[in-house]
């Protein structure tokens, strides 16, 4: 058990190695390095993940780039990063870039794993409704976070129902319900059967009645976890 920690520990240090201000082009360089191997933005270089979801609104996995200099030639002003501003290297060049391309960087955090904090999820409707359009919101892959933002914007702003607006976690964007970021999908289904009793908004669900706690040890139970 020594040994593993001991591992994690330096596999830790290493990769905070990498995520350091770019103030030089020693740093710089470990940053693309990270960028590329460890955040995988090597694959995000070819598969975008990128989509439409209503008018001047656009989900996607973390752009590069030039994915952010052609999304800026479609029209994009604004982009949206619900990975929060602790992803170190990726957030750091992300803001570089949209400081180069004239694009407006918004943060917001969320969490795909485990039941989103009510604040967290409050936070971002507020986003959603004084945010520039059009935009583009996006996480790492597109396929957990995104979705569940998306799905959100269609509620709550949109005014779209539960069972259309989920639509967004779906395998289409590579999100699967039986991997832990299935608890996106188990909230949602909270949601849907309360809502289907008495009929309430999912702002004002999540505001009154949501207990992330609650839901996380419902979502552990139903799978054998708790």
């Amino acid at each position: 058990m020594k040994l593993i920690a001991r591992l994690q520990a330096w596999e830790r240090a290493f990769r905070k190695s990498f995520n350091v201000d770019l103030s030089t082009p020693e740093n710089r360089r470990r940053a693309r390095t990270y960028n590329l191997y460890f955040d995988h933005a090597v694959l995000r270089t070819v598969w975008g993940n990128f989509f439409q979801i209503s008018p001047d609104v656009y989900r996607s996995n973390h752009p590069t780039h030039a994915r952010l200099a052609r999304m800026k030639a479609r029209g994009i002003t604004t982009v949206l990063n619900l990975r929060g501003t602790e992803s170190g290297a990726p957030y750091l060049t992300e803001r570089v870039s949209c400081g180069e391309l004239g694009l407006t960087m918004v943060d917001c955090n969320l969490i795909a794993r485990a039941a989103a904090p009510k604040e967290d999820i409050l936070n971002l409707i507020d986003c959603f409704r004084r945010i520039e359009k059009p935009f583009v919101m996006h996480c790492k892959s597109g396929a957990d976070r995104a979705g569940f933002a998306s799905a959100i914007y269609l509620m709550v702003i949109e005014g779209e129902p539960v069972e259309r607006a989920r639509r967004m976690l779906s395998p289409r964007y590579i999100h699967f319900r039986w991997t832990r970021t299935g608890i996106l999908d188990h909230i949602l289904d909270h949601y849907a059967a309360r809502n289907a009793a008495s009929e309430i908004g999912f702002e004002d669900w999540i505001r009154t009645e949501y207990d992330p706690q609650a839901m996380q040890l419902s979502f552990d139970q139903s799978r054998g976890k708790a």
